[in-house]
């Protein structure tokens, strides 16, 4: 799965990364349910480590157009995970509080403690893609904000936190075909917004934007992982090898009792 994951000293192209490639796994869909199942139980016993050995934290970005998958990356990736251990924080448009402070404000406060995992469904990366696409700020005020953000994303890692960032990548025509079948199915109304049209309107302005998160803010510290997404499956197979992986050379080891209990019986 290394080969998703954005070098720092390389430029990508989005245009040129096929959002339907599957070329890292040898076997079809049903195979790959099979494969992600036993990546769910190992991600549960390593999540449980991490909970008790209460050493690191771990924080995991999704960003991705509308549609992209986040939601379902939430649902089948994590299936399973103790809740006590893992948090998924969602940032939407700021509040009047938020915007009284800097844009990390809101973010800084939600990241993990020792011990947890910490999904953000959209992030900090707002403030260079929404931001940038619809001009709420000037170009000279979100082209400083990525040194803030690997200078920010740097700080969490001298500080004991594992930062992986996803970018689910999916074509156009898969986003349409999904904004499709949300308008076909009454039960998916409720996702659907007017306002996701005129997002869609942005396409290329945002695969900009993306391009530009990708390449100045994928770090040694904090790398994205461009992931092939219109193939659901393969996108959650993807992450959660990537995850399971990290967290293996973590080294883990659950903590001894600070008692002895060799002799120790319930009656």
């Amino acid at each position: 799965m290394e080969r998703y994951r954005v070098q720092s000293k390389e430029k990508i192209k989005l245009a040129k990364l096929d959002p339907a490639d599957r070329s890292a796994f040898d076997g079809d869909k049903d195979k790959a349910q099979q494969e992600l199942l036993k990546l769910n139980n190992r991600l549960e016993e390593l999540q449980e480590l991490l909970y008790a050995e209460h050493r690191h934290k771990v924080l995991i970005v999704l960003q991705a157009m509308d549609t992209g998958g986040k939601d379902g990356v939430i649902r089948r990736v994590f299936e399973g995970v103790n809740p006590q251990g893992v948090r998924v924080a969602s940032f939407k448009v700021p509040t009047l509080e938020e915007l009284d402070h800097d844009y990390l404000w809101r973010i800084h406060k939600l990241t993990p403690g020792r011990g947890e995992m910490v999904i953000f469904n959209r992030s900090h990366y707002e403030d260079v893609l929404v931001v940038r696409v619809h001009e709420l700020v000037p170009a000279k005020v979100w082209k400083k904000r990525y040194d803030h953000i690997n200078e920010f994303e740097r700080l969490l890692v001298n500080e004991g936190t594992i930062i992986l960032k996803f970018f689910l990548h999916i074509s156009n025509d898969e986003q349409r075909q999904r904004l499709q079948a949300r308008l076909d199915e009454p039960d998916k109304h409720w996702k659907f917004s007017l306002g996701d049209l005129d997002e869609r309107k942005l396409w290329d302005q945002y695969m900009l934007a993306y391009e530009d998160v990708l390449n100045k803010t994928s770090t040694p510290w904090a790398p994205w992982y461009a992931i092939p997404a219109n193939r659901k499956w393969y996108r959650d197979l993807a992450i959660s090898t990537i995850l399971v992986n990290a967290l293996k050379k973590l080294d883990m080891h659950y903590p001894e009792s600070k008692d002895d209990l060799s002799q120790v019986v319930i009656e």
